[in-house]
């Protein structure tokens, strides 16, 4: 699968500024069949200003994005604020079939920090989403930092994980390392696309990366704004001996032993 990798800055609050860099990073990439965008592109990362900036999946700057994901044939995975029907937002992923449909929305489920915390609601289910054929699981930053969500997706049979990132420094080394550990937890390649630049007081650390189900690196960005598009091997099988899912037993008991000076006192 063409995967293309869109380490880009969005202009903070500018929708349809935004919208249009997505869909001319499309245009330039015509033969990727998925193209990924980092967390929260359409807005910027802000949260106190995300419930002016939420979107409905009809609402004009993903439209515009939509049309041209269609005219190209390239599905999509582009973070927004999502204007959620019950009233409140989301931090959410827009997943978009090559045909320009809304395949389906996938909203942060592990939100980062009290800012987070305090505007978006958070989404309260995993998601593996068929685009361009392929089973796609998108999380979203701080998601990526747990084992348990990528092992679930994997279980509940995703082909790729893809993780839309806004990491700030100091926390680089980390996902670098996170990304690389889920595709390896679960024998899957992985797709990390992080944004650069500054806002809001916080430096964006790029570092978008492939990891081979291995954890190898297959690509890797610097910390400047950046496009490539990367060819990903889908559905190779992991070698009997590591295959994690098959190996991983469900249900262990947890045994706690103190030791001699807590049982039986100091001598």
């Amino acid at each position: 699968m063409r995967v293309l990798l869109a380490q880009l800055a969005p202009v903070p609050g500018d929708l349809d500024a935004n919208a249009a860099a997505a869909a001319a990073a499309i245009a330039a990439d015509p033969d990727a069949e998925l193209a990924v965008f980092p967390e929260l592109f359409l807005s910027g990362y802000d949260a106190a200003s995300a419930g002016g900036l939420a979107l409905a999946p009809d609402d004009a700057p993903l439209a515009t994005v939509r049309a041209v994901a269609r005219r190209h044939a390239t599905a999509l995975l582009l973070g927004f604020v999502e204007r959620l029907p019950g009233g409140g937002v989301a931090n959410a992923v827009a997943c978009v079939e090559r045909d320009g449909s809304l395949a389906a929305v996938y909203r942060k489920t592990h939100l980062f920090g009290a800012a987070e915390r305090e505007v978006f609601a958070a989404g309260g289910e995993l998601t593996v989403v068929e685009l361009a054929g392929r089973r796609i699981a998108p999380l979203i930053c701080f998601d990526v930092e747990f084992p348990e969500p990528a092992r679930a997706l994997a279980r509940a049979g995703a082909e790729l994980l893809v993780t839309l990132a806004a990491n700030m420094e100091p926390y680089g080394p980390d996902h670098t390392l996170a990304a690389r550990a889920r595709a390896l937890d679960n024998r899957l390649p992985h797709v990390y696309v992080n944004r650069v630049g500054q806002e809001s007081g916080l430096t964006f650390t790029g570092g978008s990366l492939v990891a081979a189900p291995d954890g190898s690196l297959l690509a890797e960005l610097g910390a400047d704004a950046a496009t490539r598009a990367v060819d990903v091997l889908l559905g190779a099988r992991a070698d009997d001996d590591v295959d994690y899912l098959a190996h991983l037993r469900d249900g262990l008991p947890v045994k706690a032993v103190s030791s001699p000076s807590v049982q039986g006192g100091n001598r």
